[in-house]
């Protein structure tokens, strides 16, 4: 079964906007991160939409594989974020008992 590029686009922007939508409205720490990886995961999609739509229409100058490559490297900064992220998270909660981002910004000085 073959999906259309446009339905992939716009679930993408569908999850897209969800991330953004569970960034700038949560105040729980863990639902931000989770948020942010949800808008990484809808530029993967995209990636791979638009690889494929240029494989479709025999696009020459480039490689099939470019859009699953990126992926795979966006990939890779997705899990380094979420290491560095919870580590981050753990240490916040020993100090404060608490995940709100509002005790984060209780950490200056």
């Amino acid at each position: 079964m073959n999906v259309p590029t446009e339905h992939l686009l716009a679930l993408a922007a569908i999850l897209f906007s969800l991330g953004v939508l569970g960034f700038l409205t949560r105040k729980n720490l863990i639902i931000v991160l989770a948020s942010i990886e949800l808008m990484l995961n809808a530029a993967n999609l995209t990636f791979v939409a638009g690889s494929r739509a240029w494989a479709a229409e025999g696009v020459t100058g480039g490689s099939p594989l470019q859009g699953p490559i990126f992926s795979l490297f966006v990939i890779l900064v997705a899990a380094a974020e979420a290491a560095v992220g919870l580590a981050l998270i753990i240490a916040l909660y020993r100090l404060k008992q608490s995940v709100a981002l509002d005790s984060a910004g209780e950490l200056k000085g």
